[in-house]
């Protein structure tokens, strides 16, 4: 029986020069500060408080508080904020959790 692949052994892969690995860093950074952070808008127009829930977030646990896409599209963020809603890791879990549970409850089948 042949092998279906075979092992080709390490790579040597030249360094990259100091130019090339600031470049990528660049391009890193920009994405990670694309002008379409919709986490950070939704904190600026909805606050520092689940809206589930209630619970008010200071700096040093603000990152347990998420945006919820209220839709379901991700990619739909809207100016105005009006298709988010920033809930805390635990209720953001619940809401997600009753639609899979409705789901299941309604006999569909995820696709």
């Amino acid at each position: 029986m042949a092998a279906a692949f075979r092992s080709r052994g390490p790579r040597t892969v030249p360094p990259k020069s100091a130019e090339e690995v600031d470049a990528i860093v660049r391009r890193i950074r920009t994405q990670e500060t694309r002008p379409e952070n919709y986490r950070e808008r939704s904190l600026k127009i909805h606050g520092w408080i689940c809206a589930k829930c209630g619970r008010e977030f200071e700096l040093s646990n603000l990152h347990l508080l998420t945006v919820h896409h209220k839709d379901g599209n991700h990619n739909y963020n809207p100016p105005d904020g009006s298709n988010w809603e920033n809930l805390c890791v635990y209720c953001h879990d619940d809401e997600h959790s009753r639609t899979i549970l409705a789901d299941y409850l309604a006999g569909e089948e995820k696709k």
